[in-house]
Formats: C-alpha cells, structure tokens, sequence
C-alpha cells in the first residue's frame, strides 16, 4: 500500500482499546478526507501520570489485534522510544522527520480542546497542524474556534477503559465492549484480575 497523503493521528493510552475507539476511528478514516487513521499508543500522558496500565508492547499489541484487516487503520508505537512523558508536538516533528510526503491531522475530543492551551507548543501545534475536533456530549466548543481547528461529527458511545478494567475485576461480562480478539486475548492473559 502506499503511503497515505493525509493522516488522521489519535493518540491515547488504549488501555485496553475498546469498540469506541475503534468506531470513531474508523468513521473520520472513511468519512472525512483523510486516508487514513493511525492510533498512536501513548507510554504515558502528562496530565494522566500515575494510571496504572500495562506494559506498552501489550497495550500496541492489543491494539494491532483490533484493527486487524482494517488497511485505513494503523498502530503506532513511534512514542515508545521518546523521552516521557510524551508531547503530542514532538511525536508530530517526529512523524514529519519518519514521513515527509504526509501531511498529519491532530484527532481530538472536544473534551481536550479546552485544554489546548496548556499543551506544549500549542501555539506551533495549531498553527503548523490541522486539528479535527468530534464533539462530545456535556462540552461546549468555543466559538470562535482557535486557528486550523475543524470540526467533524462522529458517532461516540460512551464508554471508558476504567469502566472496562473495573469490570474484569468485578468478574462481570466485557461483550461487545471491547472486539472479541481483544477479549480472547484479555481473558486468556489474565489482564486486570
């Protein structure tokens, strides 16, 4: 396949990746005029430190299982051997160095978009990048919306990862929560007991 012109990064934890990233992932790779979506697992947000969450080639590898046969979709580990905690700013400089024909667009929630100001290098970041923005319930969108910021509707469940690791250890049914190769390979390795 080559390489995609226009890449959509969402970047998260994916702790464990559940059928909600899998759908918005999905969607903005087909319906939006990107080529593809690529999920980069994060070693370690800033503003998460302190979450526990499994060791990061698991984390990729559970990742790589549900999107398995998907072509607009990818698993990135490009974080794991950066500095930590991981900036969004210099994974983008790092993928622009790695892939100089591709232009990257930041995926982001409307939750963390508020947030954008505080993010290192966010005045560089919203001026050298296209950020699309998928609303979410119970938060409001600026208006105006800051410079390159765009936004796309997508379907969004609301689902959580805790809500997810919470239930393994409750002993209670992740079904349809997660894809059923991410749940063969949670129960069988024990994930969260």
């Amino acid at each position: 396949m080559s390489q995609p012109r226009r890449v959509g990064l969402l970047f998260g934890s994916f702790n464990p990746i559940h059928v909600g990233h899998l759908i918005l992932a999905n969607h903005l790779a087909t319906r939006t005029d990107l080529d593809a979506v690529w999920l980069v697992v994060s070693p370690q947000s800033p503003f998460k430190v302190g979450e526990e969450l499994l060791p990061e080639p698991v984390r990729l590898h559970l990742v790589e299982l549900a999107i398995a046969g998907n072509e607009r979709l990818r698993a990135l580990d490009v974080e794991f051997t950066m500095p930590k905690p991981s900036y969004t700013i210099d994974t983008l400089d790092e993928l622009r160095r790695q892939y100089p024909a591709t232009e990257f667009v930041l995926l982001m929630g409307g939750d963390n978009l508020p947030g954008l100001p505080r993010w290192k290098s966010a005045a560089r970041l919203t001026s050298e990048f296209e950020v699309y923005v998928y609303p979410r319930p119970g938060y409001a969108l600026p208006d105006p919306l800051p410079t390159n910021v765009r936004v796309v509707e997508a379907p969004l469940l609301d689902i959580s990862a805790t809500f997810i690791r919470n239930s393994i250890r409750a002993g209670q049914s992740i079904r349809y929560l997660v894809s059923d190769a991410v749940e063969q390979e949670i129960r069988m390795q024990g994930y969260w007991k």
